[in-house]
């Protein structure tokens, strides 16, 4: 396991993502398990981990007898998708203004705190791990389980897409802001507040992928 806590299938998983959403690995391209392992400098046991990770996001389909192939992601696929996670996410932020403990509260104005810094120091790796973390606050200050577990299981398939917005020029900053803003209404005990705000917040992390992902390379 790394110093991050990821697994070498994980970290690897991450890495062959971003080829993936940066055009490096195209739509309808094989990722030989041979090819992979020589690329990143490993065996082909976390290459095959890592490709069953990846095919549970929609990013790559694994097929009989042709292995990984890159899938063609639609922005109409996509879409769908992040309006099920905005709508989730709401909803946990929703009710994580009414249930959520004291000590969780506190967690929340702590890791807020501490995600500011990584801002000021433009940390990437950091505050992705951190900003997955923040979110989790809010699956399991909601004290819904069935909600929860619909969440995590939603934000697994769309964890490359989501890791992929931190490489827009500022969005680090947009983001925390965006977090200050659901934190805010949480502490205060606004459910509304918080569910509009948090809703908001994910359309922008969807805004700010599809911008990336229009960028000319």
């Amino acid at each position: 396991m790394s110093d991050d806590g990821q697994t070498r299938a994980e970290k690897l998983a991450s890495e062959i993502a971003d080829a993936i959403l940066d055009g490096t690995f195209e739509p309808g391209s094989r990722l030989d398990e041979h090819m992979l392992a020589a690329r990143y400098g490993t065996s082909r046991t976390p290459v095959r981990e890592a490709l069953r990770q990846l095919a549970a996001t929609g990013l790559i389909d694994l097929r009989p007898r042709r292995g990984a192939i890159v899938a063609l992601v639609t922005s109409d696929q996509l879409e769908v998708l992040f309006v099920a996670m905005g709508e989730l996410e709401a909803t946990c932020a929703r009710l994580s203004a009414l249930s959520m403990t004291p000590i969780e509260r506190r967690r929340l104005e702590v890791l807020q705190d501490a995600m500011g810094d990584l801002v000021a120091q433009n940390d990437v790796a950091a505050y992705t791990a951190a900003n997955t973390s923040f979110h989790t606050l809010f699956y399991t200050g909601c004290h819904n389980p069935v909600i929860s577990e619909m969440a995590i299981g939603l934000r697994r398939r769309l964890a490359p897409f989501r890791q992929a917005q931190f490489r827009a020029v500022g969005r680090l900053a947009r983001s925390h802001a965006e977090h200050a803003v659901v934190v805010g209404a949480v502490l205060a005990g606004n459910a509304s507040a918080a569910h509009a705000a948090m809703l908001r917040h994910v359309s922008l992390v969807e805004d700010a992928f599809e911008e990336l992902r229009n960028v000319p390379a």
